[in-house]
Parts: C-alpha cells; structure tokens; sequence
C-alpha cells in the first residue's frame, strides 16, 4: 500500500511576499512554464509550491521546475479546462506579482545516495516537473526517465535530458520512443531490485507501476511516490 505522507508546513517568511514574473515559455497550446523571483528561497528539488495571483484567494500547487542551483523559480502548468489559477497564470506579463507559498513536500532524493544509486524516475504529463528539477540539479545523477504521454508534443522539453536517459511512451502516436501506455512498457523491462524508484503523475498509474514494481522484486521501501493532478 502506498503511504501518503503530509507536506511540511510552508515557510511563513515567505507568505507576505510578492514574486514578480520574469516570462512565460509556451511549450504547447495549452502547456506553459512560467519563470519568477527566487527571492532567496532555499528549497530541495522535488519540493513543490501553492502559487497565485497576488490579491487573489485562488492557488495552486506545483512543483517546482527548476534546478536549486538557478537565481530564479519556474513552474509547469497546463492549462485544464475547468481550471482556474492554470487559465489565469498563463495571462500573466513579465513585471505581474504573484503570491507563493512554500516550499513544501517529502518528494525528493536521498543525499546520501544521490551519486551512488541508480535511480528510475517515472512521470506522467507535467509529472515530470520534479523531475526536471532532480537532472538540473544534480549533473552527475545517474538515472533514467521514463515519460507517459498521449501525444509525442507533450515530451515537455526533452532537449533537456540525454536521449540515452529518456523514454518517451506515447499513448495515441506513434512518434514516441514506445507506442503505448508507460505501464506496458514497464513490464517489458527488467529492472535492477537496488534501484530508488520514484513515480509522478496520476493516483491511477502510480497504483498501477507499483503493483508492477514489486512484482518485478522492487523492495516497497525503494519506492517513493507523488500523485500529481
């Protein structure tokens, strides 16, 4: 059974704070990453934020995209279409302020086995955002990247990460690296039993990849797991 674990509690300095927008980058028609002040903050990759419009009560969470090492933060957003903050943040103008909470989360790698372990990271969607993070992070982390989309448009700037480290599985085309559900792939594979696993995206797959993990002799303490919506 997969344990959920709380998120820490925000760190209040940074509640009455504004963070001005820098830019947004388009990825897709309706998937963007918006880049903001840092404003100093400290976080660990795979840590994530509630993010708004300043004067407004709406937030969402997201993961944040970026490497701990850059001077400024981005988010992954797509937009949904019964949405709110996606549809209002993908408006937003380089000088616009938002409100940022956080961070906050237990998503991320162990320090003392960031070099020393072969990691798998498995995402779905903008479940990459961590992810993105952990590679920017940490350059000489050894890992590969499986990545579950509908369409190969959505392999969300995948210059970003070694062809040799990434597997796009393309669910409705066959432009991707596998034409398929990620979970087909994955049985597919044979996965070393000391790998760290960790999973991103939506509550289904995660159930789904875990019961095919630990078929396969994954130890449920080398899994770790964020459902990402």
């Amino acid at each position: 059974m997969i344990e959920q674990k709380k998120a820490i509690q925000a760190d209040k300095q940074y509640k009455e704070i504004n963070f001005e927008v820098h830019y947004i980058r388009h990825l897709t028609d309706t998937t963007y990453v918006v880049r903001f002040d840092r404003n100093e903050m400290h976080f660990i990759p795979g840590q994530h934020l509630s993010v708004g419009l300043a004067n407004d009560p709406q937030a969402r969470e997201y993961s944040i995209y970026n490497s701990n090492n850059d001077n400024f933060l981005e988010i992954l957003v797509k937009e949904v279409d019964d949405g709110i903050v996606s549809k209002r943040l993908k408006k937003v103008k380089p000088g616009d302020q938002l409100k940022v909470t956080g961070p906050m989360g237990f998503f991320k790698l162990d320090a003392k086995t960031i070099n020393s372990r072969k990691h798998l990271f498995v995402a779905t969607g903008t479940g990459i955002s961590p992810f993105h993070a952990f590679v920017k992070s940490y350059p000489q982390l050894d890992y590969q990247l499986i990545h579950g989309v509908r369409k190969s448009e959505e392999a969300y700037e995948r210059s970003e990460y070694k062809n040799s480290n990434y597997t796009l599985c393309s669910s409705r085309d066959k432009k991707g690296d596998y034409n398929g559900r990620t979970t087909d792939f994955l049985r597919s594979q044979k996965i070393d039993p000391s790998t760290l696993v960790y999973l991103c995206g939506n509550c289904d797959m995660i159930f789904e990849v875990y019961d095919i993990l630990t078929e396969k002799g994954i130890p449920t303490e080398n899994i770790h797991t964020e459902v990402y919506f």
